[in-house]
């Protein structure tokens, strides 16, 4: 039986994001607060002899150098000085993060796929190491490896942690389309430039909260709603339903909403199981759960893979 690296790649939410303008190398700086969530996809990483191969249990997903697992590994093999194009490995991806959701899935699994690949090549790096590796692969990269609460800055990938937001039970609802971070940008740039500046009002972050960043605020939630009007419904019914505070998550499509109490996200869920729109109901994660959630595991494919997915 086949032996993998595996290992949990949990998504996030936005708790806070504000576009503070256009930064001289084409993209914009950001002040964000990122919150990782027990939602997760699963990478399994099989060391072999040959050329390098990427495989994905939801069809759709491009297995090729365009995916950031790719560049991942394409990118650690570089670091560690190995000749030659990118080979010895195969990556599974078992997807549980909707793309193109906000919900910073492919950045996750690049992230985790450093940590495995790492370790599946018995290659030892320091932390600084694969933060400098995770800087070069997207702006959200260096977040996940380490979660829980965090300032993020620059383009998102200068990382501060905060002081974790108490467990709170998150609902996720998901509509029928995506948002991609270019149009999500572009949507955005365009309302500058009509002079509509955001007024979404702040938001209370429930619970003894010690840090003032995040007020859930979504800078890009706005020009978004305007063209898909479903952000604002998906907001208000969740708010009907009970949630403390509701916003989208980065760029969209994602609305979640916040709950301090499981049974009140449990009846929040049966209340919008009827409206159309997919529901999910998932938790926060600080950093010690995330990181115990996360810890890398070797054994056997089957029995391993199975464990780490539930």
């Amino acid at each position: 039986m086949t032996t993998a690296t595996v290992i949990r790649a949990h998504a996030k939410i936005n708790l806070d994001l504000r576009v503070l303008g256009p930064r001289t190398d084409g993209f914009h700086e950001l002040r964000t607060v990122f919150q990782t969530i027990a939602l997760h996809d699963t990478i399994a990483c099989t060391v072999r002899e040959g050329p390098f191969a990427l495989e994905c249990d939801v069809a759709g997903v491009p297995l090729d150098s365009t995916n950031l697992v790719w560049r991942a590994a394409d990118a650690l093999w570089r670091s560690l000085r190995r000749s030659g194009p990118l080979r010895n490995a195969v990556v599974r991806i078992d997807k549980r993060i909707p793309v193109e959701a906000g919900l910073g899935g492919g950045s996750s699994d690049a992230a985790a796929t450093l940590l495995a690949l790492a370790r599946a090549w018995r290659v030892p790096l320091r932390p600084s190491q694969l933060l400098d590796v995770a800087g070069v692969l997207g702006a959200d990269v260096p977040f996940f490896l380490s979660g829980g609460t965090a300032l993020g800055l620059g383009r998102g990938d200068e990382i501060y942690p905060l002081a974790d937001l108490p467990r709170h039970w998150v609902v996720l609802l998901f509509p029928g389309f995506g948002v991609s971070t270019r149009d999500a940008f572009a949507w955005y740039a365009e309302e500058r430039a009509l002079g509509r500046a955001s007024l979404r009002e702040p938001q209370h972050v429930p619970g003894p909260w010690p840090s003032r960043a995040a007020q859930m605020i979504n800078d890009l939630e706005a020009p978004i709603a305007r063209r898909h009007p479903e952000i604002d419904q998906m907001k208000g019914a969740l708010r009907r339903a009970g949630a403390l505070a509701a916003a989208m998550t980065g760029s969209g499509s994602t609305v979640f909403g916040l709950f301090q109490r499981r049974v009140d996200a449990v009846r929040a869920v049966a209340r919008l199981s009827s409206s159309g729109w997919r529901v999910l109901l998932t938790e926060s994660l600080g950093r010690g759960e995330h990181a115990r959630r996360s810890k890398v595991v070797v054994g056997q494919m089957k029995e391993i893979a199975a464990g780490v997915r539930r």
